[in-house]
């Protein structure tokens, strides 16, 4: 890259904020045009932050997917706002979430007081207008100051998608790219297929339990060049858990394993042999090592 286009080159990084299920992840996908993040119905999917690298002719999105910020006692919990507190005040640019249907929320408060603190560039962004809700709600919010620019935007059709970029565009430094343009994400394969083993389990089980879960890769053979062998644990707290996710006779745990091993199909656009195990473990929420262990720190 020349000197003088490094100079109109601008990069830096994005941080996409705000409670569970405002549509972050999705919002991360539709930037990216690309499932990298995994998405559900159920709040609070996300349990790290996920980096997505969006390359422009000049200039290069770090777009930091985020966990939902919201109260907890639990380790796991504690550990996950500590990262989104990390990412807001390590972003170049703060994107704050607002889900059109639900409206301005105390979390909003508390990060909107956090980034002006830090006098961050920030946009607040209302995702879901699409949404029969959305035209209910008092846009824009009260609490958002004249001067602090505001966009509204469906991650789903993608209306207000390309307004957004030029908007985040305009508030990066000057900058060279900060990664290779052919990379997606710095996350590896095997953290990415973890999650969507995740994903299936959310799909396919009910309320609470999926919340109580976690996956783990043991192994991820890519020796053969037709098929990628994947062996997966997926972590529960209790024996009772464990039997509902095996099931009557295997069922619920083969039926997880097919949907996952689809997903995981198109993400490696080949072949692949899934074998899932379910292993009681009491303690990996409560425990900081097991948590960092399996990607969330």
């Amino acid at each position: 890259m020349s000197e003088e286009s490094v100079q109109s080159h601008r990069a830096g990084f994005v941080a996409l904020l705000g409670p569970p299920n405002a549509g972050k992840s999705t919002l991360l996908n539709r930037l990216l045009g690309e499932k990298l993040a995994i998405v559900t119905a159920k709040p609070q999917t996300t349990r790290s932050r996920i980096l997505g690298i969006l390359t422009l002719p000049g200039a290069q999105l770090l777009l930091q997917d985020t966990p939902g910020l919201h109260q907890s006692p639990k380790k796991l919990n504690q550990v996950l706002n500590e990262a989104v507190a990390e990412v807001a005040k390590d972003c170049d640019v703060a994107l704050l979430l607002v889900d059109r249907g639900h409206g301005w929320k105390a979390v909003h408060d508390d990060l909107l007081a956090r980034l002006r603190a830090a006098g961050k560039p920030l946009l607040v962004v209302g995702t879901k207008c699409d949404g029969r809700d959305a035209k209910d709600l008092v846009w824009p919010p009260s609490a958002v100051e004249t001067n602090e620019t505001v966009c509204s935007l469906s991650a789903l059709t993608g209306e207000g998608i390309a307004r957004l970029i030029e908007q985040i565009v305009e508030r990066l430094p000057e900058s060279p790219r900060l990664y290779p343009e052919d990379e997606l994400t710095d996350r590896p394969l095997r953290w990415l297929c973890a999650e969507l083993v995740r994903e299936a389990l959310f799909e396919c089980l009910r309320q609470e339990l999926p919340y109580s879960m976690a996956v783990e890769i043991v192994s991820f053979d890519e020796t053969r060049t037709d098929l990628v062998g994947i062996e997966a644990n997926v972590l529960v707290e209790r024996e009772s858990q464990k039997r509902i996710v095996v099931g009557a006779g295997g069922a619920m745990i083969k039926r997880i394993g097919i949907r996952a091993r689809g997903a995981i199909e198109r993400l490696l656009g080949g072949r692949v042999h899934l074998q899932l195990f379910v292993k009681v473990d009491p303690r990996w929420q409560k425990s900081a090592r097991r948590i960092e262990e399996l990607g969330y720190r």
